[in-house]
């Protein structure tokens, strides 16, 4: 048989070789440090077969940073954390444990409850196994083996494990501990040279709230020390970035049990909102998106119609009104509500591209557990907009929106990347639709140049998805936006225009949402700043502390003088210094210092980081006008 090399040259090895096989064939070295191989572009486990004719890729532990190649050394990392834990807790019982983004956990029933003062010691006996050394093994087993082991050893979860598993069941052994697992794990352990256990938290046994509640440990590991030394220092600072502690030390927003989910958002916090608002009105209009507006509720059989009571009823809100009323629904989304609005009346191909926006209070029954700050909330308002378009208008209207992406998370210093989310096992609508909406979205990415991975299955129940992604400050990916091609809404709801040949015909919608739920992306951009935001975003844009109480009236006439910013005067009995101190710890980007020697001609201005001037007001207001410019 024979494999393809990155550099397009045939490797020739013996049927049934393995990647490490492979490996060998090479060269000594690379045997050593191989981790993992790709093959057809997945991960899979050195010592398991090829195929012939496969392209191969051996990555190694020079490949410190490749996302494979750190999934597997957390994988294994997470089966040293399950060995130790079975050293130290007789009785416990393991659960499972795979690696996750930045890390790995494991899931474990203990006999007694443990808190995170217990981390040290279970990571002290991870660092002995490393110490002594650990090879993983692996070997296939039947079903009925595996069972019988596990009900041997009092593990009820791998047991269950067991029952549910599809395909080849494989073992994994390294020291005295045997796993139930997929793969693919490191040849041993040398490769692991920086561990960290991070927290504790509580988990349901397969996420349902009705089964045992286990405890779940959370950790990661590095290939150096280094590595994982700067990975703690970007998990600092962005503890240090949290929205959920700036947000309410900004006095931008709070959260609270009245509400689950739904944040109140204060008259600083409504400034950051209303300017991403305008953004959004005025960018829009530029680009010929007009303002709609549609109802809140909706009977359920809109939803029907929409496919969303099949396929999303678990996540909304119901309401039922008087006894001989039907029943109501939130909206989840707005694309019901502009389907009815295209159909409200006979259209004609002059209207189209059709671009309804909407940025509407939308409702979703997220589960508690998963609720996060601003990240993750029951109430959310999306820059939300769809476009009816023809088919021949399809590739210039994902063009204009992708321009649009790029416009838009440049001003805030993010970049875009994308991901095409293909159609998934529950769908609606023909493979024929499917096919043709895949590949116009595809067609579209790579006419622009973009940046982008595919996704397999993970598209929307009627349509395929552009998923943007951007990364901020700390290196961070965050899910932003989004772009669907759907042919099925449309016709589910019976939409037709009129041609240039007066037939009738029937129109696509591309769903879009670039900056995604707003209240998410004000979260991200409270982390992404560190709640120092650029100076035509920040609530409070230049704060005047008048030096004594006599220095108050032309304090007060200067903010007048200042009027086309936010200006607020410091009027309090506090040193001057402390009210310096408040305004930094507030982010405020200018600060004037308004004493006996200031005047419109002399002006003491603090810019925030600490930088020191003197301006007149004059000069003061040409530089505004600079920093205030998008």
């Amino acid at each position: 048989m024979k494999v393809v090399l990155p550099d397009n040259s045939e490797l020739e090895l013996p049927e049934g070789a393995t990647g490490l096989d492979a490996a060998r064939a090479i060269g000594p070295k690379l045997a050593e440090q191989a981790v993992l191989v790709r093959a057809n572009g997945q991960a899979q486990d050195l010592r398991l077969p090829l195929q012939d004719g496969q392209p191969i890729q051996i990555v190694t532990t020079r490949d410190r940073d490749d996302p494979d190649a750190l999934y597997v050394l957390r994988h294994s990392s997470a089966h040293l954390l399950a060995e130790a834990v079975r050293r130290l807790y007789p009785g416990v019982k393991v659960a499972i444990g795979p690696p996750i983004e930045n890390g790995f956990y494991y899931d474990f029933e203990f006999p007694e409850p443990i808190s995170d003062d217990d981390l040290p010691r279970i990571e002290e006996e991870i660092r002995r196994e490393l110490e002594e050394g650990r090879d993983w093994t692996r070997e296939e087993v039947t079903a009925e083996e595996a069972r019988k082991r596990f009900e041997a050893e009092g593990e009820p979860y791998k047991v269950e494990l067991v029952g549910t598993a599809e395909g080849p069941i494989s073992f994994y052994t390294q020291g005295d501990f045997t796993d139930l697992c997929r793969g693919p794990h490191l040849q041993n352990s040398s490769p692991i040279k920086a561990i960290k256990l991070t927290g504790l938290a509580g988990a349901y046994w397969r996420g349902d709230e009705h089964n045992t509640q286990l405890t779940r440990i959370y950790g990661t590991a590095f290939y150096s020390q280094a590595d994982l030394d700067a990975y703690l220092a970007r998990v600092e600072e962005a503890r240090r970035r949290d929205h959920r502690k700036l947000g309410p030390q900004l006095d931008l927003f709070h959260l609270a049990e009245n509400s689950p989910g739904s944040p109140f958002w204060h008259p600083k916090g409504m400034v950051v909102w209303n300017e991403l608002e305008d953004l959004r009105r005025r960018e829009n209009a530029k680009r010929g998106y007009v303002e709609v507006k549609t109802p809140l509720l909706y009977d359920i059989d809109t939803y029907i119609t929409s496919g969303h009571y099949e396929n999303y009823q678990e996540n909304m809100f119901f309401v039922q009104g008087h006894e001989d009323e039907k029943p109501l629904a939130l909206k989840p989304m707005n694309c019901p509500g502009h389907m009815l609005l295209f159909g409200e009346r006979r259209r004609s191909y002059r209207e189209l591209p059709l671009r309804y926006a909407e940025s509407s209070t939308l409702h979703r029954d997220e589960r508690g557990g998963t609720l996060h700050g601003l990240l993750r909330v029951k109430h959310i308002t999306q820059d939300d907009a769809h476009v009816f378009v023809t088919e021949e208008q399809i590739q210039d209207e994902i063009h204009g929106m992708v321009e649009y992406v790029r416009f838009l998370y440049d001003l805030f210093g993010l970049t875009p990347k994308a991901e095409l989310s293909t159609r998934p096992e529950k769908r609606l609508g023909t493979d024929e639709q499917w096919d043709r909406a895949e590949g116009a979205l595809e067609e579209a990415l790579k006419r622009h140049g973009m940046e982008y991975t595919i996704s397999p299955g993970e598209g929307t129940f009627y349509g395929p998805k552009i998923d943007l992604q951007m990364t901020d400050s700390l290196g961070r990916s965050w899910q932003m936006g989004t772009i669907q091609l759907d042919y099925q809404m449309p016709e589910r709801f019976g939409l037709m225009y009129s041609g240039a040949d007066n037939a009738d015909h029937r129109p696509i919608v591309i769903h879009r949402a670039l900056l995604g739920s707003l209240e998410r992306f004000a979260g991200i951009l409270i982390e992404h700043y560190a709640g120092a935001f650029p100076f035509w975003l920040a609530p409070v844009q230049i704060r005047i502390i008048p030096v004594g109480e006599d220095h108050r009236e032309p304090a007060q006439a200067l903010k007048e003088r200042l009027g086309d910013y936010r200006v607020e005067v410091d009027e309090r009995d506090d040193t001057v210094g402390k009210r310096i101190r408040d305004a930094e710890v507030e982010k405020i980007p200018y600060v004037i210092v308004y004493g006996d020697k200031e005047s419109d001609e002399s002006l003491a201005v603090r810019k925030r980081g600490g930088d020191q001037s003197t301006l007149s007001l004059d000069g003061l207001r040409a530089e505004l006008s600079e920093v205030a410019t998008l």
